[in-house]
């Protein structure tokens, strides 16, 4: 993390902390020293980001100022479209595996482990008429295919390969399917 992603780091924390937060304390919720942390809030202040108000001889206050209030603005809305835009690439990747998946004769995906992009998987499924099973443990997935034939095991992305005992041709893991679009569109 570059020193910019600092410096919004302490806008951030002081814009959603409490009316009197030491630096002491920023130093600790950013994971910085005291000294790089009071550095950092005197280029704040330099840059015109960050006001600093005299309570009394021991305390001081933190302003966020209008422009420190752009910045923190400007970072969430790029966090926004990295984030819209993955949604986007793992959609399509995701399509693409149901869309293969029925051509090839299956009726059924097990999704193996909680996923945060279980709401796309699902969609996937649905629109190219394949049932979703939802399972925690490679022994309810073997448990939930066990006399079904055409069930494709699909770990999710919080799924440790290194946890799986299951080898099998027809299984795929999320977090493969998501590196491999990292890849190809340079993330």
């Amino acid at each position: 993390m570059n020193s910019h992603d600092k410096e919004i780091d302490i806008l951030e924390t002081i814009s959603r902390g409490r009316r009197r937060i030491s630096q002491r304390d920023l130093a600790r919720s950013i994971g910085l020293s005291l000294g790089m942390t009071n550095s950092i809030l005197k280029r704040l202040v330099s840059k015109g980001w960050l006001q600093i108000r005299k309570v009394n001889n021991r305390n001081i206050q933190y302003i966020i100022s209008p422009l420190g209030m752009e910045r923190i603005a400007r970072r969430s809305y790029r966090y926004l479209r990295r984030t819209i835009r993955n949604v986007v690439h793992y959609k399509e990747a995701i399509a693409s595996l149901a869309r293969e998946l029925s051509q090839k004769g299956y009726v059924a995906v097990v999704l193996i482990g909680e996923s945060d992009l279980d709401f796309i998987v699902e969609h996937a499924c649905s629109r190219n008429r394949l049932r979703l099973l939802r399972v925690d443990s490679v022994e309810d997935a073997e448990a939930a295919s066990a006399g079904r034939s055409g069930c494709f095991l699909l770990f999710s992305e919080s799924f440790s390969r290194s946890e799986s005992i299951v080898s099998r041709a027809h299984s795929e893991y999320l977090h493969n399917l998501l590196s491999k679009i990292h890849s190809a569109k340079g993330f």
